[in-house]
């Protein structure tokens, strides 16, 4: 008599969540390319001929936009070049290969820029002081000279609907005013073209993503580990509202692409004065006794 052979329950159990895993993945794929694909279009980011100059910094963010970008690239019907650019900051330990070998994997025409800012953070902050705006700007400074000096038509960052969120509501806590990251901007000194790709995309569909593809991310070892007291302060608002309130960040990313000026209270936004038919303010300052 033949015994009859064990059914490996391990293998059949194994492969349904394999399926489940890969479909869900699929659908995130396609949600991050279809808001990527919308935001691209409702604020014109790219246009045929472009050569965007894609800011890469070795963190989640960054890697997904260039994923993405080079999914929409092959399919789009403009044409446009990308061309991803690193800042190398000379931060102590910092691993010089890994941008260059993931770039090269996927035959990605890239540069990577050296320039210290790293000892002149260190120089002009003092110890415990967060480190993010010196840093901020001298690293757009480099950024933005390379785009300009080499004839990029848009440089393109990682910031997503979720940073778009925070900055609104710091400006409105801490600086006492309406204003976020714009999906789309001129630089200061308008020599640059500013966009954001991910302005649509939610934070953790980006780090569900990242996880999945194995992006090499690189830590940032200069403020990394520093606590920006205000953002945190804003982000944990922010996650409190989504856990109680599913929804509600989207919610307010919609209205901030829904202005009415005559409902709020900037008068050279709109022309409050003029409503009923007068020619301007008047003086109703009255004289100091």
């Amino acid at each position: 008599m033949h015994a009859t052979p064990l059914l490996d329950l391990r293998s059949t159990s194994r492969a349904p969540r394999a399926d489940k895993s890969r479909l869900e993945f699929n659908k995130l794929a396609k949600r991050l390319r279809r808001d990527t694909g919308r935001a691209i279009q409702d604020y014109a980011m790219i246009r045929d001929g472009d050569r965007v100059m894609v800011c890469l910094s070795g963190g989640k963010d960054s890697y997904t936009m260039l994923d993405v970008l080079l999914q929409l690239q092959a399919k789009a019907p403009v044409r446009f070049e990308l061309h991803a650019v690193n800042l190398d900051q000379k931060q102590p330990d910092f691993p010089e290969h890994i941008l260059p070998e993931y770039l090269k994997s996927l035959g990605v025409a890239y540069t990577v820029l050296e320039q210290d800012t790293y000892s002149v953070v260190k120089r002009n902050i003092p110890e415990g002081k967060t480190m993010c705006s010196l840093c901020s700007r001298l690293r757009r400074g480099a950024l933005y000279t390379f785009a300009a000096e080499q004839g990029f038509t848009k440089i393109a960052l990682g910031h997503h609907r979720d940073d778009i969120l925070a900055t609104f509501f710091l400006n409105m806590f801490f600086g006492g005013k309406l204003s976020a990251m714009p999906p789309k901007l001129r630089s200061d000194d308008g020599r640059n073209v500013l966009i954001r790709p991910l302005a649509y995309c939610r934070e953790d569909d980006i780090a569900a993503y990242a996880e999945h593809k194995q992006f090499p991310i690189i830590p940032c070892n200069l403020c990394g580990s520093q606590e920006h007291l205000q953002r945190k302060q804003v982000r944990k608002m922010m996650d409190q509202w989504e856990q109680e309130y599913p929804g509600r960040s989207e919610t307010i990313f919609k209205a901030l692409r829904n202005i009415a000026p005559s409902q709020l209270a900037d008068a050279s936004l709109f022309d409050f004065a003029g409503l009923d038919g007068g020619d301007g303010p008047q003086n109703w300052l009255m004289p100091e006794s």
